[in-house]
C-alpha cells in the first residue's frame, strides 16, 4: 500500500519594513499604510496529507505558545476556506512553529496563507482563486499579504494589496522571546474611533520608491510597544551598532526588530555576533524579497 502524498509549504514571516497608521475608524479598526516583505530564512513548515476529515498537530521551536489547536489559524482559515468551495478535501495538518509567536512577524497569518495554498494544491485549484482570497481575508488582516508573500503595500486593515518591486533587502531579525499582544500596542497608541494619527517628526517619502520610503519610513507602533516592552528598545540599539547596518525599526507591533544591512555578508557576520552578544534571544540573517 502506497504511503499517503504529503503535500509542504513554507509559511515565511512578515516584516513590516514600515508602519504607519493614519487613524482610527469608526468601527474600532485602525487604517494602516504597510510596506511588507518576506523572509527568506525565518520560516515555518507547513505539511497536509490530504484526506478525510481536518486535524492539526504542532510541534517545533515555538510549538507549546501556537495555542489550541482547535483554533490555530490554520484551522480557522481551512473552514473558512470549506464554507466557500463545495467539496473542498481537506485532511491532516502537521505545524513545526520555528518563528517566535506574537512577535510583529505575522507568524499565524502566514501559517494560515500556507494551509490555503496546500488547499489549492490539494483541490486542484489556483492559490488566488477569489474563494480562497476571500478565505483568507475573513481569517485575518495579514493573511491576503501572507498568502502571496511577496512585496506589496498594505492599506487599510491589510485587505487592500498594492504589490511594489523591491530589490532584495539583506536583513538581520531580532527577538528577545517576549510575546508581544498586538491589541495592547494598539490600546497604549491611545486614538480613539474616528481620531486621526498625526506622527512625531517629519513626513516619510511619497509612495513609489520603496527604497526612499523605507529609508525615510517608520513604525507608529514602535513607541507604544517600547514603553510595553523596553527590550525592543535594547535591541535596536544593539542591531545599530553592528558594522554595515544602514537602518532599524520595529516589525508589526513587536517585539521583533529588524536591521537592513548592505550585503547578506554583513548581516551575517553582524547576525553572528547579536548571537553572542544577546544570547537569550532569537536572531536570525535572512533576505526580505
Amino acid at each position: 500500500m502506497s504511503a499517503p502524498m504529503l503535500l509542504r509549504e513554507r509559511a515565511p514571516a512578515k516584516v513590516n519594513l514600515t508602519l504607519h497608521v493614519r487613524g482610527r475608524r469608526a468601527d474600532g479598526y485602525h487604517e494602516l499604510d504597510s510596506l511588507v516583505a518576506f523572509a527568506g530564512c525565518a520560516a515555518d513548515l507547513l505539511t497536509l496529507a490530504p484526506g478525510p476529515g481536518l486535524s492539526l498537530a504542532v510541534s517545533g521551536p515555538f510549538g507549546d505558545a501556537a495555542g489550541p489547536d482547535d483554533d490555530n489559524l490554520v484551522i480557522r482559515a481551512a473552514r473558512s476556506a470549506a464554507e466557500r468551495v463545495e467539496g473542498l478535501a481537506l485532511g491532516a495538518f502537521t505545524l513545526v512553529k520555528r518563528v517566535p509567536v506574537a512577535a510583529g512577524l505575522g507568524g499565524g497569518s502566514a501559517d494560515a496563507a500556507a494551509a490555503l495554498r496546500l488547499l489549492a494544491q490539494a483541490n486542484g485549484l489556483s492559490p488566488d482563486d477569489p474563494r480562497l482570497v476571500d478565505a483568507a481575508a475573513a481569517t485575518g488582516s495579514d493573511v491576503p499579504a501572507c498568502l502571496r508573500s511577496r512585496a506589496a503595500r498594505m492599506e487599510g486593515r491589510g485587505e487592500r494589496l498594492t504589490e511594489v518591486k523591491l530589490d532584495p533587502q539583506p536583513a538581520v531579525l531580532m527577538n528577545p522571546l517576549r510575546p508581544v499582544g498586538t491589541a495592547e500596542v494598539f490600546r497604549a497608541l491611545g486614538l480613539a474611533p474616528g481620531e486621526t494619527f498625526v506622527p512625531p517628526g517629519p513626513a516619510g517619502a511619497a509612495p513609489g520608491d520603496p527604497e526612499a520610503e523605507i529609508a525615510r519610513g517608520r513604525n507608529d507602533l514602535e513607541a507604544a510597544a517600547v514603553r510595553i516592552a523596553p527590550e525592543i528598545g535594547a535591541g535596536l540599539v544593539l542591531l545599530a551598532s553592528q558594522h554595515g547596518c544602514r537602518g532599524v525599526r520595529m516589525s508589526g507591533s513587536g517585539a521583533t526588530v529588524f536591521g537592513l544591512f548592505s550585503t547578506a555578508q554583513e548581516a551575517r557576520r553582524a547576525a553572528r555576533a547579536l548571537s553572542a552578544a544577546a544570547p537569550g534571544w532569537w536572531v536570525r540573517s535572512t533576505m526580505l524579497r
